[in-house]
């Protein structure tokens, strides 16, 4: 198990690293003078050598990136280009309600996706079973903004059960967890016809198992053979969903970020891009690759954790 644990910690660095260059490369690529977006067209050059020389523009690329990856290691993104604000504090700021916004989401998608799965493969074919089906390709095929708008069109317009604008009061839980809800069910939503998928699909090729059949035999309860054994393998695939869909969130959450006008790491990338404040950028969606490497990782080594033969194909 260290073995693995250490290996896929090198491959997560190793990819991390390699999506920085990509990212780094990509900005220094996009056509303008970084200089005369910070400090606009009435500069001196006296200041905007003082900025050159305090951002290492006059260095190659290649230097540049290492100086970054530097600073990096020392907690150091960089500094926004307008105000001179540290890159790290405005992202530490932000990046709490994408992530209460995300766990939220995948939470309450996986309590009724999970179960629904595993009632639909304990009777196939069932009414319940195609209920499930097509409720389950329903919500996947359904983008997650259209159903922030039809979520705020019913249950905000018409209705008036729940509020869009913002995040809540700042210390107030209560208003803080109702403006939480319309934006978490638009995020979930597409995430519980994953969840059942999966489930269902894992737990028809567990169930076919020997080791299943034994239990049967044995006069073992459904109830037992289903949630104490079929079920232990069957969730395998979905902890490595939930890892995939934490990080795919991430990123995807910008849409409700920006529909419910709340604060969160994708509308701040959003509107940094509209602005070229590239050190944001920069910053933001390296936490954001880095987040989303490191989720990868813990649901993988859970994977293995839970069944060695994982362990074997790195």
């Amino acid at each position: 198990m260290w073995i693995y644990a250490i290996k896929r910690i090198g491959l997560s660095v190793v990819i991390v690293l390699l999506a920085t260059l990509a990212l780094f490369a990509l900005l220094h690529m996009i056509p303008g003078d970084p200089v005369s977006i910070a400090l606009g067209p009435r500069a001196t050059p006296e200041i905007q050598a003082r900025y050159i020389e305090k951002m290492h523009l006059d260095e190659p690329v290649v230097m540049q990136f290492f100086i970054f990856i530097g600073n990096v290691f020392q907690g150091d993104l960089g500094a926004d280009v307008f105000s001179d604000r540290p890159v790290a504090l405005t992202i530490s700021e932000q990046l709490p309600f994408t992530l209460v916004l995300v766990v939220t989401a995948l939470g309450w998608a996986a309590l009724i996706g999970i179960p629904l799965g595993c009632f639909s493969a304990v009777r196939p074919n069932s009414l319940l079973d195609r209920i499930t089906g097509v409720f389950s390709v329903g919500t996947i095929a359904v983008p997650s903004f259209l159903v922030s708008i039809w979520a705020i069109l019913v249950f905000a317009v018409m209705l008036r059960w729940l509020p869009v604008i913002g995040a809540g009061e700042s210390g107030d839980i209560v208003d803080q967890i109702w403006h939480l809800i319309l934006p978490a069910f638009a995020v979930g939503l597409g995430w519980v016809g994953y969840f059942a998928r999966m489930v269902r699909a894992s737990m028809l090729e567990v169930m076919g198992e020997n080791y299943i059949r034994a239990a049967r035999a044995f006069g073992l309860r459904r109830r037992t053979i289903v949630y104490r054994y079929a079920l232990k393998i069957a969730i395998l695939p979905t902890i490595t969903l939930i890892g995939i869909g934490f990080g795919t969130l991430l990123s995807g959450a910008v849409f409700a970020e920006i529909i419910f006008s709340r604060p969160g790491i994708g509308k701040l990338i959003y509107d940094m891009v509209l602005n070229r404040n590239f050190p944001v950028v920069q910053g933001a969606v390296m936490v954001t690759v880095a987040l989303y490497v490191v989720i990868t990782l813990l649901s993988d080594l859970v994977v293995a954790w839970i069944d060695p033969r994982v362990r074997t194909t790195l």
